[in-house]
């Protein structure tokens, strides 16, 4: 993969890597391997396609390969559902099978499954109905019974700082029984959640997140039975370094036997970005990153020697620019809700990606939670993303443009003016908690003689945003001032950009919807 523009590149190119090895949201992240492949998994939430699969060779360079499911078919997450949906899951491979199983805070426990991780996985299993059951880590034992460890979401189930384990059907579809409470980490591990299971040297071991997100550490548990007691020992905390909450994550080894641990932090308005550190068991315990000699407890390393691999590993990265081969977004893109076929046409032979101008489906007139809008992830502290936008519009509502979605939403919008020329304008759009039904121009408009504008987003350190417009594609104009987003409230993932189009309005609409066409995407 070309990767001489990527806006981020931990493969230092000299033998070491830099953390983090992705710079981009991919909350709760869990890792295996499978021979000399290694897979990943995150959180997803509301964004569809969900579960993210990503591919690695030597565990620094990831590309993002497939999604394990296409959409929620439960009720409501046709529209937008913030802070729902998908919660951290996790990617184990048994009996020839790759699993996934992950939480949804209102709904319960699901599986899904597959042979091949890059072809078709299954529809989700509910194995569990349960509000605020969450993080569920399977684990298939010697002795082929199997066994599902969870933690609890208090603002569901009223419980927290509490893991539980329940004996599971080995097939991975059922709990056989009503479970037992294993670890209660009020003390000395408070918000515990996030566990993973596994089994060394006939340790039972449980690596779990405690402390919170912002400012926690990674816990380890041990015990010589399943049920316990379990002893514990912080094995990773951020120390002297600049990085906050080092926790939640997934243990690999190597096929050579180095061990490693994948882990987020969170970022801001940059998500939970991952981290790669180093393992050394010690008396018996994994001490992750770099520790002081006789220390159980490590720190996050800043630069380290990459994994051992058997082959030479081309530097990778995931996607962020789209040239929309076959007229459809690539992998780096999802849906704020479940995808509707019409949204996009796929058709024709005209290069680029064509929206549909077709209304959000929502009661209020905002783009913030509309469900169409196409987003990815900021992927580098700083970066450049630019496209061209060709619309045909048919009705005074219909909107085409560049989005920026954090705590309120800032875009520039493609419009009809009155005299059938194209406008654009700045627009800022709220919550629904905000009370406004409305999104509000915030500078004014510009005329534009042409029928296709490029429009670019750049993002500064510290994420900064500009937002600019261009006629030629080589000299721009910014249009108002710079803006900072916050991620969004309770959402639980950090900043997002992308594409929309819409019809924002009450008029009427004609029987045929308008579109916009975009591309090629370049982010750099």
């Amino acid at each position: 993969m070309k990767t001489t523009n990527a806006p981020w590149v931990s493969d230092l190119g000299n033998g070491n890597y830099r953390n983090p090895v992705l710079y981009a949201d991919y909350s709760d992240p869990d890792v295996i391997r499978v021979g000399e492949d290694y897979y990943m998994t995150a959180s997803s939430f509301n964004h569809m396609p969900g579960l993210p699969i990503l591919h690695s060779r030597d565990l620094v360079n990831w590309t993002i390969v497939n999604y394990a499911i296409e959409r929620l078919e439960l009720p409501g997450y046709d529209e937008v559902q913030f802070g729902k949906g998908v919660w951290a899951p996790s990617l184990r491979h048994h009996d020839g099978r790759f699993w996934i199983f992950f939480g949804t805070p209102d709904e319960g426990i699901f599986m899904v499954t597959a042979e091949d991780p890059l072809g078709k996985w299954t529809a989700p299993h509910l194995v569990k109905a349960a509000k605020g059951w969450i993080d569920p880590c399977p684990f298939w034992d010697e002795d082929g019974r199997a066994y599902l460890v969870h933690a609890f979401a208090q603002s569901r189930s009223g419980i927290k700082h509490i893991l539980h384990v329940n004996e599971m059907s080995p097939d991975g579809r059922a709990l056989l029984d009503e479970g037992r409470l294993i670890i209660d980490g009020t003390v000395d591990h408070p918000t515990l959640e996030g566990p993973k299971m596994y089994k060394r040297d006939g340790w039972y071991y449980i690596l779990a997140p405690a402390g919170g997100v912002p400012t926690g550490w990674q816990a380890a548990f041990r015990s010589r039975n399943i049920y316990g007691p379990y002893e514990d020992q912080i094995v990773l905390e951020q120390g002297g370094t600049p990085v906050n909450g080092p926790h939640q994550g997934g243990w690999v080894d190597t096929p050579g036997g180095e061990h490693w641990f994948l882990h987020f932090q969170d970022k801001g308005p940059y998500g939970r970005i991952v981290h790669l550190q180093p393992v050394e068991w010690r008396d018996g315990w994994p001490v992750m990153g770099q520790a002081a000699a006789g220390s159980l407890t490590g720190e996050p390393v800043a630069e380290w020697p990459k994994p051992e691999a058997a082959v030479t590993i081309p530097t990778a990265v995931p996607q962020t620019s789209d040239d929309f081969a076959g007229r459809r977004p690539g992998l780096q893109w999802q849906w704020q809700a479940n995808p509707q076929a019409r949204w996009l046409s796929p058709g024709g032979t005209v290069p680029g990606l064509q929206l549909n101008c077709v209304p959000p489906g929502t009661k209020d007139q905002r783009l913030f939670d509309a469900p169409q809008l196409l987003l990815q992830k900021f992927a580098a502290p700083a970066f450049t993303a630019e496209v061209q936008i060709t619309p045909q519009f048919r009705a005074p509502s219909e909107r085409a443009g560049l989005v920026v979605l954090g705590h309120k939403a800032v875009y520039l919008s493609l419009f009809p003016g009155e005299d059938g020329g194209l406008c654009l304008g700045r627009f800022e759009s709220q919550p629904a908690s905000s009370g406004e039904t409305e999104d509000t121009l915030t500078d004014s408009c510009v005329t534009l003689a042409a029928d296709a504008v490029y429009l670019r987003l750049t993002v500064g350190e510290e994420a900064d945003c500009r937002l600019a417009y261009s006629l030629d594609g080589e000299a721009y104009t910014e249009l108002g001032t710079s803006f900072r987003l916050k991620e969004p409230q309770s959402a639980w993932v950090g900043v997002k950009f992308g594409l929309f189009a819409a019809a924002i309005g009450t008029g009427e609409l004609p029987e045929e919807a308008g579109f916009a066409r975009f591309g090629p995407f370049t982010v750099r």
